[in-house]
């Protein structure tokens, strides 16, 4: 075990964390909307942002370095003390969500984890690496993201644990649930991605360069 886990394992012991995996390229007010919908609705005491060090299933090219985006979260979450950035993944050399998920239950037996993730997650979360077994190691969340009626749709993941998809009045239990559970939160939709921003920030800097 990583002796950051250690430390983790000790600190977090009988608490309930949402993890949200990313790239966080950039961070932005989307993520910090879910985070908190996610802290209220589900009964949390913490959000993890797990920053990715590099999406096997997102491109190099546009990628910020890690530090980077690693900045960006913590900028971005430092008026919030219950939804923090960790470099676990980069600290474990893990590369996929299945193998981080199952690394960190192993470690931390005593902390109820959650994983969370927008509807758009859903609809393709079929393509990550063994990706069903992220559904059988923690309880699962997900969440609105635009455009409106994602989270509903039909799809391989909603198809193949439609069994154990739990009422969304339910949805503080979800925590201390054994899995594979799963629930969805139709929350008020944020416009906001980091798609969106590095588009304005070209726009601006190509503005910038005309002028």
């Amino acid at each position: 075990m990583a002796a950051a886990l250690k430390d983790y394992a000790v600190r977090w012991k009988g608490k309930s964390v949402g993890l949200l995996g990313g790239s966080f390229n950039p961070a932005h007010d989307g993520h910090l909307h879910i985070s908190r919908e996610a802290l209220e609705r589900l009964g949390l005491d913490a959000v993890w942002w797990m920053v990715s060090p590099q999406n096997p299933l997102k491109p190099v090219e546009g990628m910020a370095p890690f530090e980077e985006r690693l900045q960006s979260a913590e900028e971005m979450t430092q008026d919030f003390p219950n939804i923090l950035p960790v470099t676990i993944e980069k600290e474990i050399g893990s590369r996929y969500t299945s193998e981080t998920l199952k690394i960190l239950c192993e470690a931390m037996p005593k902390t109820r984890f959650v994983w969370l993730m927008g509807a758009d997650n859903l609809l393709q979360i079929h393509q990550w690496e063994n990706w069903q077994s992220i559904f059988h190691t923690m309880p699962v969340a997900v969440l609105d993201r635009p455009p409106a009626g994602q989270s509903d749709r039909p799809c391989p993941a909603a198809e193949a644990f439609t069994d154990g998809r739990i009422p969304e009045q339910n949805a503080a239990d979800l925590a201390g649930m054994k899995p594979p559970c799963w629930t969805v939160l139709h929350i008020p939709l944020h416009p906001l991605s980091a798609t969106e921003i590095r588009k304005q920030r070209l726009r601006g800097e190509s503005g910038a360069a005309k002028s």
